[in-house]
């Protein structure tokens, strides 16, 4: 191991996890204890300690939504990154008045506003020169860029941590239905991972055209008939045609995305219109896991906010029904991505690479971040 920071590495560390996904809706902070001294054996995630969720204010997340629709100047871009830095430090010190334990790290994502891999580019907002000022413990942020500089593209970055969270005994199948649904398969021999398509990007855009919320409780609204014609021609979308590996997000599957096919959607009925973009979403996560050949005898855990949507979770089982979907209860509901996040974090801190090559398409595991350190005095 080569530790790039000066930090015992015979003692367990407390690790901070800070992350925002491309739901867009808040910030998920986590603290967990880490062995420094088991990524060599695979091992060396070995509690959570705390777990805080904040909701971004609606004039926050609007102007989020914005710059993933490109709407917003320079500088209003400028303003709107140090406002995500104090938001992310405010709830970093709100997660650690939960616990009198000190903290060796923080590993920070930032919020996506943009993401293009096919350039080699992709933009989180974060400050943290602000958050290691304000906590007062290394920071290591910028995780992506690395990767997509070595010719990957910056995502999925999870598949190391979910070999590391949940073993390598068994094969697993892990779906997150953030904004964005990826999914991370591990059959023993392979490890592979890639962002599906869409996971709640529509829906909830569809909840804030439709019922003036930000997204719809539980899929409440989801109850309707399908219009599999809809679906059939969604399903045309280039996206699904690409090969592997591959990623996207919110500014691909967003507002422009859905407005194309709005007219078509408002001939429905509402509760029609929720549960053809339901089964839309089912129906891209099995198209891309068959075209891969993963469709049987598999134990998938799903985890993220989609996980909560009781339509989306029926359609998955409909369209998939020999895949054995289970919800992932094993770390509290919204925390496995912070978690996931402290453990690359804290892999940086050992030297360790994050990345994995065959996943994101980079020509070599690289060690992923750059790191801020707070100021004396």
């Amino acid at each position: 191991m080569n530790f790039r920071l000066p930090i015992s590495p015979g003692g367990l560390w407390h690790v901070v996890g800070v992350m925002s996904g491309t739901s867009a809706d808040g910030v998920d902070a986590v603290c967990i204890e880490v062995d420094p001294n088991q990524f060599t054996s695979g091992k060396p995630f070995r509690s959570i300690i705390a777990h805080h969720y904040e909701a971004y204010p609606a004039s926050l997340r609007t102007n989020i939504l914005q710059a993933t629709q490109d709407i917003l100047k320079i500088s209003e871009l400028t303003i709107l990154q140090r406002a995500l830095g104090d938001f992310h430090a405010a709830c970093v010190s709100n997660l650690l008045k939960k616990q009198i334990l000190p903290v060796n790290l923080i590993s920070l994502h930032g919020q996506t506003v943009q993401h293009h891999p096919e350039s080699g580019a992709s933009l989180q907002l974060a400050d943290p020169y602000v958050m290691a000022r304000v906590i007062g413990a290394p920071v290591v942020w910028d995780l992506r860029r690395v990767d997509l500089a070595y010719g990957g593209q910056g995502a999925p970055l999870v598949p190391k941590t979910e070999q590391w969270l949940r073993g390598t005994s068994s094969s697993w199948l892990a779906l997150n239905l953030g904004g964005i649904a990826n999914v991370t398969v591990w059959d023993q021999i392979h490890l592979r991972a890639w962002d599906t398509g869409p996971g709640m990007s529509l829906l909830d855009l569809a909840a804030s055209w439709w019922l003036k919320k930000t997204w719809d409780e539980a899929g409440s609204h989801a109850t309707g008939q399908i219009d599999q014609g809809w679906i059939e021609e969604a399903l045309q979308d280039s996206y699904f045609k690409r090969s592997l590996p591959k990623s996207t997000g919110r500014e691909y599957f967003g507002t422009a995305w859905l407005t194309l096919r709005r007219t078509a959607l408002e001939k429905l009925a509402l509760n029609d219109r929720f549960a053809t973009l339901a089964a839309f979403t089912a129906e891209s996560i099995a198209h891309e896991l068959k075209r891969e050949g993963i469709y049987k005898d598999l134990k998938a855990w799903v985890s993220g906010g989609g996980s909560a949507h009781s339509r989306l979770l029926t359609e998955l089982k409909r369209v998939l029904p020999e895949i054995d979907w289970r919800i992932d209860t094993a770390l509290p509901q919204g925390s496995r991505e912070a978690v996931s996040w402290a453990l690359l974090g804290a892999a940086s801190a050992v030297g360790e690479t994050g990345n994995h090559p065959e996943v994101t398409g980079a020509s070599q595991p690289l060690v992923l971040g750059s790191w801020v350190f707070p100021q004396e005095g």
